[in-house]
């Protein structure tokens, strides 16, 4: 991992924090001053809201490794998933204000908690903040991995400052119909902004590199949570990987929908995944020529 100068990340921060005043971070645009308490889409202010921090046993394998991932949790969400199963949490805003200094404190808590990395959760709404923090806290000795574990539906602009801050990206790559993330998530032009961002990720860290003991150092690992009715467009999305991307890339496949928030009832989302659906995806992977990555078995209680 490149030693990082937490005087540059701390001007970078500055730099996203002055872009709150008229917030454009995420696609939406909204344009409104969270300095002042005004908020937009993603339901918060200028101030980091955070839900837990603690060690994390459920991430991929190279990141919880065999002492757990150093999880920050934050509340809000650029994105409306209609079947968000943190919702208490992204549309909810459960969680508490903390200052830029305290989360810095929260990190290097984390290392000597000996934390394989800090994983920063849904971070896209509080890049300004958490930039600022993690150059606080590299100058008071974090030297672990960073991840940035968001919904992929970020702007190039704000991607592009961001190089050189972030170890890892744990990416989100849900729909390949942008129809179909308009009206699941909200997310306007989603096929495109999703794609552009994975791409400018990928330049930034490459595929994944993993330490001796087998934990994440650097790279881009790729989420596909599977939906019922082929909602994922799932094939597509593999192709792009493959052709567009690296066939080397490492692949999530998360079999773990539930019909949760908005989607309960819902005439298309409102039933679990089945096995043979979830198989389908698996053999799309394949076929695809991609060939890394990490595939959930489906639980007990699955249609």
């Amino acid at each position: 991992m490149a030693v990082k100068d937490p005087v540059r990340i701390m001007e970078i921060g500055d730099q996203l924090m002055g872009q709150l005043t008229a917030c454009r971070f995420c696609p939406h645009e909204c344009g409104v001053d969270r300095t002042a308490g005004q908020t937009g889409r993603c339901g918060v202010s200028d101030k980091p809201r955070v839900a837990s921090v603690n060690l994390h046993f459920g991430e991929e394998p190279p990141l919880s490794g065999y002492r757990g991932s150093g999880t920050i949790f934050f509340s809000g969400c650029s994105l409306n998933c209609c079947y968000c199963q943190n919702y208490p949490i992204s549309q909810h805003l459960v969680g508490s204000e903390m200052s830029i200094e305290e989360l810095a404190g929260q990190m290097l808590t984390l290392q000597r908690r000996r934390a394989h990395n800090i994983n920063f959760v849904t971070p896209d709404h509080f890049f300004g903040p958490i930039v600022r923090a993690i150059g606080l806290a590299v100058e008071q000795g974090l030297d672990i991995p960073i991840v940035c574990n968001s919904s992929g539906w970020q702007k190039l602009e704000t991607l592009r400052l961001l190089r050189g801050i972030f170890d890892i990206y744990l990416v989100d790559m849900r729909y390949s119909d942008n129809d179909i993330a308009r009206n699941c998530s909200g997310a306007e032009k989603y096929k495109e902004i999703n794609r552009a961002a994975v791409k400018e990720m990928f330049e930034q860290v490459g595929n994944l590199v993993l330490e001796p003991d087998g934990t994440a150092r650097r790279g881009v690992i790729i989420r596909h949570l599977v939906l019922p009715g082929g909602f994922s467009g799932s094939a597509d999305i593999f192709k792009f990987l493959a052709k567009e991307v690296s066939t080397d890339m490492y692949v999530s496949l998360m079999s773990q929908y539930f019909p949760a928030y908005r989607a309960v009832g819902h005439s298309e989302l409102g039933r679990p995944i089945t096995p043979s659906e979830f198989d389908k995806v698996v053999k799309m992977f394949y076929n695809a020529g991609l060939k890394n990555g990490y595939i959930q078995k489906m639980g007990p209680g699955s249609a």
